[in-house]
């Protein structure tokens, strides 16, 4: 099963989709011109602004925690040390290069989301690709295909992914059984998912800042009391990117490849950009100003924070410690414990077990309300339904405290590539749209006004809008 696994991850990963998210971050960011680059300091300010403006709903900055929360996990800590096992150091900087241009992707998915949401039979907004694709492009089976991936993706396998991590941490650090892990995880899981959608919110509002501001200040310690290793460090990671090193043993090609796709697999993974998933996040807000795009600029901005930001500060770590060493076998949440143990001594083991609580359990409550999302648009509020799908979302939670790492995090590539080819083509389709939301929130912003969003401004929008959203 693992092998199967394999050739069809390399299939969809090495011949499709790096290509597809290349092109699609490229295409972004240059008709909507560098607008990651262009308007960077702008996104904070929105992003400063983002908890205002909900009257009770759940706000920008809430959404914005949420897809952070699903974000900053399991592939910051454990993925990071995964891809500079198998892909080198140069495989950081592709993480980085995906990060950067697919900023510009995560603008265009999520402000169509927040676009075309709709609000479901307890108030709350809804959306995301599977919606945007049913309203916006007519093609209701597309939505389908984009909802059953992401079911799968985020619902079952990554949460499997995430518990396995927590589990596999927290064994090495205080050797407690995997199994008790495992149910711990399931009751405090089940307790927020059965709180519904603000409870999710108002959950990873509180403890995504925190969780987040922790790890970065004893990242930025170490780095500070290692400074003069840093220039060799980025100096390893640049040539490992590009072969310098390899060149003269003829392995260039293979070293760079590897590289490459470790990288983007790996910050796909993390940072989920042009994947679909924190779009739907970014449709429940009440955005603050009102415009579609305004929850663009806020959920640009999580890809930065995450990758450029979290996973450079556990690559970081990793590079400075001289724990890397190929086919030593010690890879994944084992790698990043050992690593920073060597910086400050045993207790470094119990921190990142700590952390990986943190952000893999806030990964776990936000992946599942993605599912969640997804499940109404297929079955529109059935309730033994809905029972049926958190007991299985427990039931995964379980089984991935006790899985084989290596089958489920191929399993994770698998579904979240197939997610990625079907949202992508989606955008490219709906490009139009979002050229013409950026330009409408530019223009009302150099005019001096708050951007507010009208619906009778795009004939198209109007058209396809349910009765009453946006008016």
């Amino acid at each position: 099963m693992t092998e199967i696994a394999n050739t069809i991850s390399g299939l969809i990963w090495g011949h499709v989709l790096i290509y597809l998210l290349i092109a699609a971050g490229l295409f972004f960011t240059l008709r909507l011109g560098f607008i990651q680059f262009r308007d960077f300091g702008h996104s904070f300010k929105v992003m400063f602004a983002s908890r205002e403006g909900a009257k009770g709903g759940i706000s920008s900055f809430q959404a914005f925690c949420t897809s952070l929360a699903a974000r900053v996990g399991t592939g910051n800590m454990a993925g990071v040390a995964v891809a500079l096992y198998l892909g080198g150091p140069g495989a950081i900087f592709w993480m980085w290069l995906i990060a950067l241009i697919g900023m510009a992707t995560s603008f265009a998915e999520s402000t169509l989301a927040q676009a075309y949401k709709i609000q479901d039979e307890e108030g709350n907004f809804r959306g995301g690709p599977a919606y945007y694709m049913e309203l916006g492009l007519g093609k209701r089976w597309m939505g389908v295909l984009f909802s059953l991936c992401l079911i799968l993706a985020f619902g079952l396998v990554f949460n499997a992914v995430q518990a396995n991590s927590i589990a596999a941490a927290f064994n090495v650090a205080f050797d407690i059984p995997k199994y008790a892990v495992g149910i711990v995880l399931v009751i405090g899981s089940g307790f927020i998912i059965f709180g519904g959608l603000k409870t999710i919110a108002r959950f990873a509002e509180i403890v995504v800042p925190f969780m987040a501001i922790a790890y970065l200040l004893l990242a930025i310690y170490i780095c500070a009391i290692n400074s003069e290793q840093l220039p060799g460090v980025f100096m390893l990671i640049i040539d490992h990117a590009f072969g310098i090193e390899q060149a003269g043993a003829g392995a260039i090609g293979y070293g760079v490849m590897q590289a490459m796709i470790q990288g983007i697999k790996r910050g796909l993974f993390s940072n989920e950009a042009g994947m679909g998933s924190a779009a739907n996040a970014a449709a429940t807000a009440t955005p603050n100003p009102p415009h579609p795009a305004s929850q663009g600029y806020v959920q640009m901005l999580g890809v930065f924070i995450d990758t450029i930001v979290i996973c450079s500060a556990t690559a970081a770590l990793i590079l400075l410690s001289g724990q890397l060493e190929p086919n030593s076998g010690l890879t994944g949440i084992a790698l990043t414990q050992e690593a920073l143990v060597t910086h400050v001594g045993e207790w470094g083991s119990t921190f990142i077990a700590i952390a990986i609580l943190f952000f893999a359990f806030t990964s776990i409550v936000a992946n599942y309300s993605y599912a969640e999302t997804n499940l109404l648009f297929l079955e529109h509020n059935h309730q033994k339904g809905m029972l049926i799908f958190r007991l299985l979302v427990l039931a995964m939670v379980m089984f991935g405290s006790l899985g084989e790492i290596k089958l489920v995090w191929t399993l994770a590539d698998i579904s979240m590539g197939l997610m990625a080819i079907v949202n992508v083509i989606a955008l490219f389709m709906l490009s139009g749209v979002v050229i013409w939301l950026a330009k409408d929130y530019r223009r009302q912003l150099k005019a001096g006004r708050i951007p507010t969003f009208n619906r009778t401004d795009h004939k198209k929008l109007d058209k396809d809008l349910p009765p009453g959203m946006w008016d």
